[in-house]
């Protein structure tokens, strides 16, 4: 019995340790740096997703790219959260961040194959990023006029499926930021963004206020109100329905009559509610029943139903109603004003503008594009340039772009490496030199000599730490007097995030998948177990991380 061996995981259960378990990790994260890589920069390359259903999504942006795609491996799920909250938090530099990740997991791996202790490699690490965020904020750029705004926002959408409208979408974008501006925080939900296709991109343009893709319930309604007094509740315009254990005893005609004239004056007595309010534009967010419709189409009323919280929420933004959730509230005090609210067709699309607010903080764009996919492509631009502008309003904050600010980072960083003792230095320099993949991919997605520019950037940043490659004419320029400029406060969350991703896979020694041995019969053709699940090495759409 002493020799016996004891069980303490499920038959089935998976497990990898140690150099096994931290070899797999490291290929999955730098499998997913690799795929996003080529899309990075204003020569990156699109991707083509197609899902389940055979919708087709074509993109360079690295958050899209990396939901789109079903990834199982527990490592490269993290880094596809960790591009997640990127977007999130600062609504750019996704891609970035996913590639740095990468590549310091690409450099921990050479130090460990070296012999060097992990816990070492994440000391050196975890200096090296405190250290890149100091030289950051030391070479930051003030920014806090609407000029550095719109280079910023032009720097965003480069590369983007936009490039021949990018001065005049940058200026669409530097406006609604700085119209919902409060405080010095610019909340872009409060900006919509209205895509239409036909016609091209530079038929796009800033609305005064808000738009609504929808229509008011009748044709009959008015559609052109100056002057608009408007109402915002979240009460339905209708009956309640009756309890199905309700039982109602009608014995006559007469006695029917009566109920239907009750439900009637009911849903009378509801419009009259609104009409004493003074409202003449009613946005519910409920649903308003066919007999409300007409009372009132008869009073004058635009009435819109199931509008959508978010548009209910602009909508008071915008004209300062305030939302109602019992219709015994709605007094004329809290009814919103806009100048003018009128319905426009715009190629097959029939829109609501509320416009002429006094002080709006909600505004959107109407969005035009050939197709469908490249509207869907130039939004998502858009939200991303809204999100590095809104950032720069709030941090006050740019640096360098074009690979700029990278190689002073690989520079200044070295000299921090040298000056520490120890093997901890190596991972400080090793972390340095993971930095040089952004210019790098840069000029490598242009298609140029990359052993020649990286050896002349760095021999140029002997001079000015401005200098960056141009990709556009292959040559090295001042970054500063090209208006290429990132916000300080992506670049910062990119190298947090991608420091504590490396960490964080770095430090796993052990790997445990648990099965369910009784139904699971092994792969199939397809490489799935009869759970529908890959095994655990795997990573859809990648080549297994074996």
């Amino acid at each position: 019995m002493a020799n016996q061996p004891i069980f303490i995981l499920p038959e089935g259960t998976e497990r990898y340790s140690k150099k096994d378990a931290l070899r797999m990790n490291i290929t999955a994260g730098k499998v997913l740096a690799n795929i996003v890589r080529t899309t990075l920069g204003p020569k990156g390359m699109d991707k083509m997703l197609t899902d389940s259903m055979g919708d087709i999504t074509v993109t360079n942006d690295g958050a899209t790219i990396m939901q789109e795609m079903d990834i199982s491996q527990p490592a490269a799920r993290m880094l596809v959260e960790i591009a997640k909250k990127q977007e999130q938090t600062v609504g750019d530099g996704t891609t970035s961040v996913v590639v740095i990740a990468g590549e310091l997991l690409n450099k921990a791996q050479e130090l460990l194959e070296d012999g060097i202790s992990t816990s070492v490699v994440v000391k050196g690490y975890r200096n090296a990023t405190a250290k890149a965020l100091e030289i950051l904020k030391n070479v930051a750029i003030d920014a806090n006029d609407k000029e550095t705004l719109k280079k910023v926002a032009i720097t965003a959408l480069s590369g983007k499926g936009s490039n021949y409208a990018k001065d005049k979408l940058a200026d669409i974008i530097v406006e609604a930021t700085l119209r919902i501006e409060e405080d010095g925080v610019s909340d872009i939900d409060n900006i919509n963004i209205q895509r239409i296709s036909g016609d091209s991109v530079e038929d796009s343009f800033l609305a005064e206020g808000v738009v609504m893709d929808k229509a008011p319930l009748s044709k009959n309604m008015p559609k052109d109100l100056k002057n608009a007094k408007i109402a915002i509740m979240k009460y339905p315009i209708e009956l309640k329905e009756i309890n199905t254990d309700t039982k109602i005893d009608i014995t006559s005609p007469e006695q029917f009559e009566l109920f239907l004239n009750n439900e009637e004056e009911m849903i009378k007595g509801l419009v009259d509610k609104i009409v004493d309010s003074g409202a003449n534009a009613l946005f519910c967010q409920k649903g308003i029943d066919d007999l409300a419709e007409h009372y009132l189409k008869k009073a004058g009323i635009m009435a819109f139903k199931r509008v959508k919280k978010s548009d209910i929420e602009r909508i008071s933004k915008a004209t300062g109603a305030k939302l109602v959730t019992d219709i015994e509230d709605l007094t004329e005090d809290k009814l919103g004003s806009a100048g003018h609210v009128h319905v426009d067709k715009i190629f097959d699309h029939e829109l609501t503008f509320i416009e002429e607010c006094e002080n709006p903080k909600a505004s959107s764009i109407v969005l035009r594009g050939s197709t469908r996919y490249v509207t869907e492509q130039i939004a998502r631009a858009l939200d991303d340039a809204l999100g590095v502008v809104a950032a720069t309003i709030k941090e006050g904050k740019v640096l360098i772009g074009g690979g700029a600010c990278e190689i002073d980072l690989v520079k200044q960083l070295r000299e921090y490496g040298e000056s520490v003792s120890g093997r901890e230095q190596l991972a400080i320099l090793k972390y340095a030199e993971a930095l040089e993949v952004i210019p790098r991919t840069l000029i490598e997605n242009a298609g140029l000599d990359t052993i020649n520019l990286i050896a002349d950037l760095k021999a140029a940043h002997e001079e000015s730490r401005f200098i960056g490659i141009n990709v556009f004419t292959g040559k090295l320029s001042d970054m500063k007097e090209e208006g290429v400029i990132e916000p300080l406060r992506v670049k910062i969350h990119a190298l947090q995030s991608a420091g504590e991703a490396a960490e964080m896979i770095l430090r796993i020694d052990d790997m445990i998948a648990a099965k369910n041995a009784l139904t699971s019969t092994g792969p199939d053709e397809s490489g799935n177990d009869d759970s529908g699940m890959p095994p655990m090495p795997g990573m859809g759409g990648m080549p297994p991380m074996m």
